[in-house]
């Protein structure tokens, strides 16, 4: 998937942070819309009067606060896409944001083709997570190992990634190439390079022989 006609909403209390993000996006001309909030519950009733395809939330609003305003969104709109933006990556954090369902974060002032990339991802049904937050995911469902079955270990570090990226790191291992998946799944290459490149990120390598390695050996396959 592309930005292609995209209505994003940007959840943003600095202004001049604000200001320079709205700039720099409205330069990907296929945005359709972009519209602004500057606190969590004016988002929600934006959320609730209109659709949106996208997120950018940041974390360190006023009143309600970011972490609850990502919560109340996905309980509202479970399939709203959130990309939280942070100007920290505590590991703590990063449990919390995914309990509060945000399918990943950028820092702030990360390359503007970065931030993109990552937008591309989440739209695309991927999730967008730094070395250091994939890290402390694991150990979140390391931590609960003990508690549950092996089996149900595998299954919980499967939900690691997505149902599609699920699917094509199958198809990965299966050595197709990227128009072989896209035809099998019908969707565009550019949508499969996108997944590729959050599987990639995910489990923190640089090529496919070492995401099916890293798969194999986590018991993702």
């Amino acid at each position: 998937m592309t930005l292609d006609h995209l209505r994003i909403l940007l959840v943003e209390d600095d202004e001049l942070f604000r200001l320079g993000l709205q700039v720099r996006l409205q330069q990907e001309r296929q945005i359709a819309s972009l519209v602004e909030a500057s606190d969590g519950e004016t988002a929600i009733d934006l959320a609730k009067q209109q659709p949106f395809d996208l997120v950018l939330l940041d974390i360190g609003l006023p009143g309600l606060g970011g972490l609850e305003t990502c919560r109340q969104l996905k309980l509202s709109h479970p399939s709203l896409p959130i990309l939280a933006l942070t100007s920290r990556n505590e590991r703590s954090l990063v449990s919390r944001l995914v309990t509060a369902g945000a399918q990943g974060y950028c820092l702030k002032g990360v390359a503007a083709e970065t931030l993109i990339l990552a937008m591309r991802s989440v739209v695309a049904g991927a999730s967008w997570w730094d070395a250091n937050a994939t890290a402390e995911i694991h150990n979140i469902f390391q931590n609960q190992s003990s508690e549950i079955t092996s089996e149900d270990t595998s299954g919980a570090r499967a939900n690691l990634l997505t149902r599609r990226e699920k699917e094509i790191l199958l198809l990965i291992s299966e050595h197709k190439t990227n128009q072989e998946i896209a035809n099998l799944l019908y969707i565009s290459a550019g949508t499969v390079r996108v997944h590729i490149h959050a599987i990639l990120h995910k489990f923190g390598v640089s090529d496919r022989k070492q995401a099916i390695a890293y798969a194999i050996q986590n018991d993702y396959l």
